[in-house]
């Protein structure tokens, strides 16, 4: 079998699984990545798990650039946590933290997909390396439905705001 996994892969994998689909179940149920709440601090949990899970894991044998994809994510979920606590933002934190914890699972899926297809099937695999072109197709894909997903998140939390507003511009605390 050229494509083995360790037990380490295995427990990175599966995690990484879970964390993907808990960032896609807050898209779901709260239409962005909420740190406060339980599914978003689930969601940060395992991609912290995924992210320091890989750095041991060198299927090259060599530092590469999913592990820097790794490094980023890290740097980025502290960003996005504390985003709406960060003065100098004004009235800015809700989309910068929309745009920061969105980012964290874009970049987490950049990895799957190279992964994935350079692995499935184990005997021949879709893809022969990060340049392959149905990768590049992919990555190219998954960047049009991240920009498209944070437009409409920002979008979303505009008419919020509006709609929170009474016709003389006071807001309302009651919704």
């Amino acid at each position: 079998m050229p494509n083995h996994l360790s037990l380490l892969g295995i427990f990175h994998t599966a995690i990484s699984i879970f964390a993907l689909f808990a960032g896609a179940f807050c898209l779901y149920k709260d239409g962005k990545i909420v740190p406060e709440n339980n599914n978003g601090k689930l969601y940060i949990l395992l991609t912290a798990i995924t992210c320091l899970t890989a750095f041991p894991i060198m299927k090259t044998g060599h530092f590469t650039v999913a592990h820097g994809v790794g490094v980023v994510i890290l740097i980025l979920l502290p960003m996005g946590i504390y985003a709406k606590s960060v003065r100098f933002l004004g009235k800015f934190k809700p989309q910068v933290q929309i745009i920061i914890m969105s980012a964290t699972l874009y970049l987490s899926f950049i990895p799957a997909i190279v992964e994935t297809l350079t692995r499935v099937p184990i005997s021949h695999p879709i893809a022969t390396g990060p340049n392959d072109p149905i990768i590049q197709t992919g990555l190219g894909i998954l960047t049009i439905v991240f920009l498209g997903g944070v437009v409409y998140q920002l979008i979303k939390l505009r008419s919020r705001k509006k709609s929170a507003q009474s016709p003389d511009g006071e807001i309302m605390l009651n919704q």
